[in-house]
């Protein structure tokens, strides 16, 4: 299964960025996605994942309040609206989805994106 992130940019302290995800492949099913980010020099940290099949939210208490994840309405779609956004914000997001996928008999897959690069000017 691959995964393709897009939206990131260069923003000011206080704006907004949405990031998409869209995965791809033959026959398989998506029991879990989510948003981490890695900022240099730290460790890779979720954001927010949706899960319990796409149907519940979990978020980072750093972004309570502040980003949204969502469900695309084209299936196997995945959002991240990120509403004032801070300096501290700034890393690689990258999208992640895990599932059951068809490859000569069922197997589990744990999928990364290439990561999208998010950068909050002061």
């Amino acid at each position: 299964v691959q995964l393709v992130e897009s939206g990131g940019g260069l923003v000011q302290a206080g704006g907004s960025l949405r990031l998409s995800c869209a995965a791809s492949g033959s026959s398989f099913s998506i029991n879990g996605m989510g948003w981490y980010r890695q900022a240099p020099g730290k460790q890779r940290e979720l954001v927010a994942a949706l899960t319990s099949g796409l149907t519940s939210t979990n978020y980072a208490d750093s972004v309570k309040g502040r980003f949204t994840i969502s469900r695309g309405n084209v299936k196997n779609t995945m959002y991240l609206q990120m509403n004032s956004l801070k300096p501290e914000d700034t890393a690689v997001y990258y999208c992640n989805a895990i599932g059951i996928e068809e490859a000569g008999g069922l197997r589990g897959f744990n999928s990364w994106g290439q990561g999208t690069q998010v950068t909050v000017s002061s």
